[in-house]
């Protein structure tokens, strides 16, 4: 062997360097495996989720029919609509030991209301007492003077609201709100847009029932003028509050008090100002997104929704802002009180005033709303 033979056999070796981007032997099987089983369970996983749901959208029958209806865009809440947080002053009076005090009225001092589990009840002395319970016998002695089972001109009462009466007693005028939907369906009835409800008229005397107007979506809370010449209503789901005139040259026939409101309007109260205390659970809100004006143009999506979730789930979805409105006696905004969350004032449904202050009822709080009219 020669010397430059074994020159080249002793040459020492250069290291081998193995850099990160080279490729380690079986990596790429692994990672093909992996994003392999990620997608496969990822596709599972959607499948299993996307057929129950096709299934229920096709197979499931909604509870609603509902046809589109067309809003104004609502109100904005500027001048004395501005919104304020004035109904969070809002006292809680015999918390817990009532549920639902929606309707209010006084006689004297002495103050009564019903309840969402069918109890009147008077407020006296800082006391609850009930005095009547529907649904499981009267506590006291109780005078039907209308069955809810007797047809008014072909069609039963389904869901009997509020009432108004006249001074002397002899006339009742009061809402059913629907012959299809009961009290607890109430937001399938707002959704559906149902419009056959009816204002009615009671005569004590003659025992006659009369319709004064039909065709109303959600007719709920009545009141007559001062003097007794006109009935509000409030037409919850079309946020409107319709006039029917019973005396006057006007006898008979119908216009709009106010209409588009910036909210879903409930019961109705004479003010000492001479107007009207109109609250509202919700609100229209502009800017800003309205849940019901969207969907009132989209019977599709209702539909869906319903067959879908519950009353009480949907309810979840919806805007807690409490309003109260003191209209003028030509319908004009005098002055508002809010809640924008919801905090104090919960699911306001009617406004009595008395003796300087206003009392809020509810269809769910577990309370009795005290407001001085001092402080707002």
């Amino acid at each position: 062997m020669s010397e430059a033979d074994g020159l080249r056999q002793r040459r020492p070796l250069r290291p081998r360097v193995v850099t990160d981007d080279r490729q380690i032997p079986g990596t790429k099987d692994c990672s093909s495996f992996s994003g392999r089983v990620f997608r496969v369970t990822f596709l599972m996983l959607a499948v299993s989720l996307t057929i129950p749901l096709l299934g229920a959208m096709v197979l499931l029958d909604s509870p609603i029919d509902p046809q589109p209806l067309s809003f104004k865009e609502p109100p904005r809440l500027l001048g004395v609509l501005q919104p304020n947080t004035k109904l969070r002053q809002v006292e809680r009076l015999f918390e817990n030991q009532l549920i639902g005090p929606e309707s209010i009225a006084n006689i004297g001092d002495v103050m009564f209301s019903g309840t969402a589990d069918g109890r009147v009840i008077k407020f006296e002395n800082g006391e609850v007492d009930t005095i009547a319970q529907f649904g499981s016998g009267p506590c006291s002695e109780v005078t039907l003077l209308l069955s809810s089972d007797t047809p008014i001109e072909g069609r039963k009462m389904s869901f009997v609201n509020d009432l108004t009466i006249t001074r002397d007693g002899r006339k009742i005028y009061f809402t059913d709100s629907s012959s299809k939907w009961q009290r607890r369906d109430y937001l399938l009835l707002v959704m559906e847009g149902t419009d056959d409800g009816r204002l009615l008229e009671y005569d004590t005397e003659t025992k006659e029932v009369k319709v004064l107007l039909d065709q109303l979506r959600f007719p709920n809370g009545v009141q007559l003028s001062p003097a007794e010449d006109f009935i509000l209503v409030a037409e919850t789901t079309m946020a409107r509050i319709r006039r029917f005139y019973v005396s006057g040259l006007m006898k008979g026939g119908a216009d709009l008090f106010v209409e588009n409101l910036p909210g879903f309007p409930d019961n109705i109260r004479p003010s000492s100002s001479g107007g009207y205390w109109v609250c509202m659970a919700t609100i229209r809100s502009t800017p800003g997104f309205s849940v019901l004006d969207f969907l009132s143009e989209r019977p599709s999506i209702k539909r869906m929704i319903f067959k879908l979730f519950s009353q009480e789930m949907v309810m979840k979805f919806l805007p807690w802002y409490s309003l109260v409105l003191e209209l003028s006696d030509s319908g004009a905004f005098w002055r508002s009180l809010h809640d924008p969350d919801g905090q104090a004032a919960i699911y306001v449904s009617e406004v009595h005033e008395h003796d300087r202050h206003l009392y809020l009822g509810s269809f769910k709080a577990p309370f009795l709303g005290r407001l001085s009219l001092q402080s707002v």
